[in-house]
């Protein structure tokens, strides 16, 4: 493999981790829109309501999305042991 290649493959693995990334958020942004968020606080449509359930996306998210990439390259590893 030469230099170019060697930066195309890291820029793909880049973008596709930075897509897996903001859908992984995005999901989590659309599962959390599902709790009751009245039972739990006092201004479930406040400001700091809202700032929470974007904090807790991207923490659920980022979660998320570190298993999938983290799995994505252990089964990347486990080629070595076939060939």
């Amino acid at each position: 493999m030469n230099m170019e290649q060697v930066a195309a493959t890291a820029g793909m693995h880049a973008l596709l981790s930075i897509v897996i990334e903001l859908f992984s958020i995005a999901l989590a942004w659309i599962v959390l829109q599902e709790l009751k968020w009245d039972t739990i606080l006092k201004r479930p449509r406040g400001g700091q309501a809202r700032l929470l359930q974007i904090v807790l996306s991207i923490v659920l998210g980022h979660g998320f999305a570190s298993f999938v990439l983290a799995y994505w390259n252990w089964s990347g590893l486990l080629k070595g042991i076939v060939e």
